[in-house]
């Protein structure tokens, strides 16, 4: 159960400020408007739920006390208070440390002490931040322009401008509309014919029904999967210095994006990443789900095996915190947060749910009942080859055992001891130690080829060739995938680190949630046989409807994807040193109802994107700007640049190359000549195949494509909440000199010329229309005209005809290689314009 605090002021205790009734009304109304929200949302954390100091916050009487250093509070004189003084910069400390109050909050402060710190007279003074309080659902405000109100989100955001005197952008025109609703549901532009349809339907629900078909789309989870895929540092290698590849993690991918296509309801998403082998252990695709907690780096040839346990340890739990909580749970590894309610007891109370865990890299995928028809091939040609392989491996017997011993020799002596020890004696710490070193000893396949002696090399491949002949009779390995598991029912212990140094333990903790959440409740481990269950009983407490984070922070990130920030404008940090709710009524209501529709994440789509706030213009407004100029009061729908994924699939999609297939091992599109991949990079032979979506590009730790590396992409080390947005000049450069770029300008082009007929104002028109979702106005088709009659005899009268990146794909017939080469510059222009690269 979550408890709430409260603390009863009683009149004879609140010290010798001047009475309730001399205080006065606008006293009060000073402190519950100004000073209550400064103390909850800045001080409280440290001073009151932590209690880091002496100074207590959460009274007035623990307030008017003294110390060495002086009274906190003296009713009637400021400049004696030490609450003031810290404030204000005149003691040598600065509070509060992460941030400076403002000008004005440091005068309100003082204004209320120096009235005689007046305190409401219920005394009532709840002990937690908000956002550690289960969401209660708010009443919808009431507006003055009740037209505008569509749905409660307008109401919300209504009444928050109309009381700064603001007021909503116009609504966009429909041309922009469907272009905003197309990238941000399923991240590529409408075709020219889908634009017109949606022009030509009067009927009022025509906006609703675009919304619907875009959700239906199977295009929806590879757009919305991208953001998940951030979150969860997906990658397919391991990162680090060595960097090798995991082959099959591209099945945790089809897995969120087939759970987003299915709207899969959010508390049974995370519940599958949390715990999917314990809670639906007969389910492939939950066992591939737990490849969320599977994707940590690792530094995968480094031998201090407890070392890298406790780095993938504290990876999860700074994952699992900040992705699902929205808190900085890594601030506490090494000592209480200095500025939330997390104690670093608290850390590594969470970090022993996942104490027992180990990777699992063998999930078999083949369905129950196809497994009996698979061994018994894979028994025939057992039994087929045995002579064979038994040669073959009397020969490779002895190199494997060498380079046993000798990687072996390379552990420390806990390592060792673990290798060494019966199975039914290690302990549950020897067998984690014991699988990680596992992957270590075994001899690779040019390890074994090199080891082998002259005079044995010639029969060992005269063997091998021998047992290839038999491979149609192979039934193959099993289709495989990451995940992790418990290493069995019991986990090692788990201690508190001195500075979170992994051989400095402190003390031991038990599996519990935040205690700011769920005061001191310990989480008690779900019996499970093969399992600890401690990750079932924490997936049950993060999707329960009284979390009081895990709706909210999802629901916030679903605004700031829409709208391009969050209500929180840090998505991943809902604490003291993030931002603070810029409609936090709103926040409250939306994550309500996220639980109360069953936690569908498509119907907060249709919530959201059938608002009228949603549907405003981009227009600008002085007033406005002046008074709110990030934004955050949502006047405005805020013009957000394209990702670098959804760039390049734009790309592909208006030249006519993009190949829509979905799911499967991830693809390696051909990357510049400049850049050097050391031979881990092979580049996809079918071009058709390089064309497919971003989302199924090969992730590589230490070698991000390279678009999408100008375009901001995260590093992949770290989960990412909010991608950066930069303006550099590489990307640039890039859009206009990169070959795969201008390849598709080629086609782009091409394909204008094949589908627009023989006139260059058709033409134009057909281009812009692909390009940007509309038809070009008289000044832009009159200069477009202009551009390609110059173009073209610049280019006809050049030596250059002979690059092969200059003509469009296919070449038309009936104009001049001039000519042509004219139009695929003029594609190539668009393409680099901003309204390309940018939603309105």
């Amino acid at each position: 159960m979550i408890l709430s605090m409260r603390w009863i002021l009683l009149a004879g205790i609140l010290g010798t400020g001047p009475p309730a009734a001399a205080r006065g009304q606008a006293d009060s109304r000073l402190f519950s408007a100004r000073i209550l929200p400064i103390f909850k949302d800045t001080c409280l954390q440290c001073h009151g739920v932590l209690k880091t100091s002496r100074l207590d916050l959460r009274s007035r009487a623990t307030m008017l006390t003294g110390g060495a250093r002086g009274v906190d509070v003296v009713p009637g004189k400021s400049e004696q208070s030490r609450l003031y003084r810290l404030v204000a910069g005149l003691e040598k400390v600065q509070m509060p440390p992460a941030r400076k109050l403002s000008a004005r909050q440091v005068a309100d402060i003082k204004a209320w002490i120096d009235q005689g710190a007046p305190w409401p007279d219920d005394g009532i003074f709840d002990e937690r931040p908000w956002p550690y309080n289960r969401p209660v659902r708010p009443s919808v405000p009431r507006v003055k322009n009740r037209e505008w109100v569509r749905n409660p989100v307008d109401a919300f955001v209504l009444a928050k401008l109309e009381s700064r005197g603001l007021h909503p952008s116009p609504p966009a025109d429909k041309r922009t509309l469907i272009r905003r609703a197309y990238f941000n549901l399923i991240g590529l532009p409408p075709s020219p014919e889908e634009i017109d349809a949606f022009l030509k339907d009067g009927s009022s629900d025509a906006y609703p029904r675009l919304i619907d078909r875009l959700l239906a789309s199977p295009h929806y989870g590879e757009r919305w999967a991208r953001h998940w895929l951030d979150l969860a540092r997906y990658a397919e290698s391991e990162g680090f210095k060595a960097d090798e590849m995991r082959p099959n993690a591209w099945r945790y991918r089809d897995y969120v994006i087939k759970s987003l296509n299915k709207d899969k309801g959010y508390d049974r998403f995370i519940q599958e990443q949390i715990a999917g082998d314990e809670l639906f252990p007969n389910d492939p695709d939950a066992l591939v789900a737990t490849g969320f907690c599977r994707h940590w780096a690792d530094e995968s040839n480094a031998r201090n095996l407890r070392l890298r346990r406790q780095e993938i340890l504290n990876d999860i739990t700074d994952t699992v915190g900040s992705t699902v909580l929205g808190l900085t749970f890594g601030c506490a590894r090494c000592h209480n947060h200095k500025f939330d309610p997390i104690p670093q007891r608290d850390y590594y109370r969470m970090q022993a749910f996942f104490a027992a865990i180990r990777a699992k890299d063998d999930i078999v995928m083949i369905p129950a009942d196809a497994r009996p028809a698979y061994d018994a091939r894979l028994k025939a040609w057992q039994d087929k080859t045995a002579p064979i392989r038994e040669q073959i491996a009397a020969i490779e017997d002895p190199i494997r055992k060498k380079h046993y011993r000798d990687l072996y020799r390379k552990f420390p002596s806990e390592v060792q001891e673990a290798i060494d020890t019966p199975a039914d004696k290690r302990t549950s710490l020897q067998w984690i130690l014991f699988c990680k070193a596992e992957t270590q000893l075994s001899a690779t396949e040019t390890e074994i080829s090199a080891g082998i002696k002259a005079d044995e090399k010639k029969r060992w491949t005269e063997l091998r060739s021998q047992l290839e002949l038999y491979k149609p009779d192979d039934p193959g390995p099993l289709p495989v995938g990451i995940g992790i598991a418990d290493i069995g029912p019991e986990a090692p212990a788990t201690f508190t680190l001195a500075v979170g140094v992994y051989d400095k333990p402190i003390e031991e903790v038990r599996p519990a949630v935040p205690t700011v959440c769920a005061g001191e409740t310990v989480v008690l481990p779900v019996p499970v046989s093969t399992s600890t269950g401690r990750r079932t009983s924490l997936a049950r407490w993060l999707t329960d409807s009284d979390n009081p984070l895990t709706a909210r922070v999802m629901v916030n990130r679903i605004w700031q994807h829409h709208f391009g920030r969050g209500i929180v404008a840090t998505p991943s940090d809902f604490g003291n040193t993030g931002e603070r709710p810029s409609h936090r009524e709103l926040l409250d209501w939306l994550a309500c109802e996220f639980v109360s529709r069953r936690w569908s994440m498509k119907q907060m789509h249709r919530l959201i994107m059938n608002s009228n706030a949603y549907q405003q213009s981009t227009a600008f407004s002085e007033t406005a700007s002046k008074l709110d100029p990030e934004n955050s009061m949502v006047w405005r729908f805020r013009r957000q640049r394209l990702e670098g994924e959804a760039l390049r699939d734009s790309i592909l999609s208006v030249s006519g190359e993009l190949n829509t297939k979905m799911g499967g091992p991830s693809v390696m599109a051909e990357l510049p000549k400049e850049v050097t991949t050391r031979g881990y990079w092979k580049d996809t032979n079918d071009p058709t195949e390089g064309a497919r979506r971003s989302v199924y590009i090969f992730v590589k730790r230490n070698l991000r494509y390279p678009l999408f590396h100008a375009f901001d992409m995260p590093d992949t080390h770290e989960p990412c909440a909010r991608r950066e947005c930069t303006t550099t000049a590489p990307q640039a450069l890039m859009m206009l000199n990169d070959e795969s770029i201008m390849r598709s300008a080629q086609r782009f082009a091409g394909r204008v010329l094949r589908e627009a007929g023989p006139l260059s104002e058709v033409r134009i028109e057909r281009a812009y229309i692909l390009a940007f979702g509309r038809p070009p106005d008289s000044e832009e088709r009159a200069r477009a005209l202009e551009f390609l009659e110059k173009q073209s005899k610049l280019i006809g009268n050049s030596t250059d005809l002979d690059d092969p990146l200059l003509l469009p794909k296919p070449t038309p017939t009936g104009l001049s290689d001039g000519a042509a080469a004219a139009w695929v510059d003029f594609c190539h222009a668009l393409m680099n314009a901003n309204e390309f690269l940018y939603i309105d």
